[in-house]
């Protein structure tokens, strides 16, 4: 059985939405993303993903960046986090989305060089 819902929200500036969809199928949650993650979005992206996070529990996160048209600092700052905390895996589908995906993963891989054991 699969589970969507949808987050976000739409106002009247043209070309600066974000549509944030969670659909669940048994073991696998995905996020799906679709806009800017910038400026107040970033936010609203960081709300579903906190809503979202202990619901988690055993399964898998996705976060589908494949409709994604820019990501701020901020919103990769928020990739990172997401990666950390949940091992994400990222679906990308520019060369830009890919280097973003792997900036979040090599920020994450870098903290645990770092810290001491």
């Amino acid at each position: 059985m699969s589970v969507i819902r949808h987050y976000g929200s739409v106002i009247a500036i043209p070309n600066s939405v974000l549509k944030i969809t969670v659909e669940e199928k048994g073991k696998l949650v995905t996020l799906k993303l679709a806009g800017k993650i910038t400026g107040p979005w970033v936010a609203e992206f960081s709300r579903t993903w906190q809503s979202l996070a202990p619901s988690l529990n055993s399964k898998k996160l996705s976060v589908d960046l494949r409709e994604v048209t820019q990501i701020n600092a901020e919103g990769r700052r928020l990739l990172a986090e997401i990666y950390e905390k949940a091992g994400a895996e990222f679906q990308t589908g520019s060369l830009l989305m890919e280097l973003y995906a792997q900036e979040a993963t090599c920020q994450h891989a870098r903290n645990d060089k770092r810290s001491p054991k």
